[in-house]
């Protein structure tokens, strides 16, 4: 079947929240389009029946090199947003259903009461509590889903994770810095090898909602049954670039680091606690580096950052940190903090 445009087919939109009973027949829907992510069409809908959000996959993602993405993900992260709910209800939006030939879904739209911790945290408004909150949550995610053989197939998307994740970071990076593809490809070997947890995948800042009752997960697109190391390091590496991006806030991004690594590493039962840490504590340098020259390079830092983002990160890319706390160190030392 063809791939439906939802932006483009105002027929289809109505089909489908008419389908979900969420529209009555003669009822106008129409999508307004979010600002967001890269990889989906998100639209806020207001019917009479209350305000929804509309996602839907998108096959080429908006980045200035070429990185087309298979639409079926979206599956993946229904699954994951089902699956989390019952974990952690309040803390990730409710599905309210799905449209299969559109590849889209509609979920519950959380308006006011809720800040996006993205655009908190680059305002400077730095608050630690969302940092060990978010700890904790993907701690508690990771330990309700260690080692489930049932969540392990319903969630083998490793062609998947590898098409959004491994290869365009880690990989990608790899072809930019020639003398360190031996390390960075053994980082892609070990993290696709490490089956263990339910995987987010896209743990950062600007998918989290800070609600009144802690942070809130999104786009879950990324799902994969995996290593937990990649969650944790990847959420960790945004403090540490904003941190460099930022050097009179650079104290607080480094405090929400270590809280939210603690916070996290208290949950750890399935596997020894410094295992993970050491193993995060390596990802994170690699994916740092792929921040500034992967196929999505992080929009706010300037060629002068994105220059000592790579003498920081190479030295620690060939000489793995021992631990998440000795690559803090590492990091306050290069940017003087």
């Amino acid at each position: 079947m063809a791939y439906v445009d939802l932006s483009r087919d105002p027929a289809a939109l109505q089909r489908i929240f008419v389908s979900l009973e969420l529209a009555g027949p003669e009822e106008t829907v129409t999508g307004v389009a979010l600002a967001g992510g890269v990889s989906s069409g998100i639209y806020r809908v207001d019917l009479r029946s209350g305000s929804y959000c509309l996602k839907q996959a998108l096959p080429k993602l908006k980045v200035a090199k070429e990185w087309n993405v298979p639409v079926e993900r979206v599956f993946a992260e229904i699954e994951w947003l089902r699956t989390v709910h019952r974990i952690a209800p309040g803390q990730v939006p409710r599905v309210l259903g799905q449209d299969d030939a559109s590849k889209s879904f509609v979920m519950e739209f959380l308006g006011p009461g809720y800040r996006h911790w993205k655009s908190e945290l680059l305002a400077g408004r730095i608050d630690i509590e969302s940092a060990r909150g978010t700890g904790h949550l993907l701690g508690r995610i990771h330990g309700a889903t260690a080692d489930r053989p049932e969540l392990a197939l319903r969630f083998a998307t490793d062609a998947n994770f590898d098409a959004i994740r491994l290869e365009p970071y880690l990989a990608e990076t790899a072809r930019a810095h020639p003398a360190l593809a031996d390390r960075l490809l053994a980082l892609v070997a070990r993290t696709a090898a490490t089956r263990r947890v339910l995987v987010h995948g896209d743990v950062s800042p600007k998918n989290i909602l800070i609600g009144p009752t802690g942070p809130v997960l999104l786009d879950a697109e990324c799902a994969w049954f995996g290593d937990p190391a990649f969650d944790l390091a990847f959420c960790l590496n945004h403090l540490l670039l904003k941190a460099a991006h930022m050097p009179r806030q650079a104290g607080g991004f480094m405090a929400s680091y270590r809280a939210l690594a603690a916070a996290y590493l208290e949950h750890v039962r399935w596997e020894p606690a410094a295992a993970l840490d050491a193993r995060a504590a390596a990802l994170l340098p690699g994916l740092a580096l792929a921040r500034v020259d992967g196929k999505s390079p992080v929009e706010y830092l300037g060629a002068s950052v994105r220059d000592a983002v790579r003498r920081a990160t190479v030295p620690l890319v060939r000489r793995a940190p021992a631990s998440l706390e000795a690559l803090a160190s590492s990091w306050n030392k290069e940017f003087a903090i």
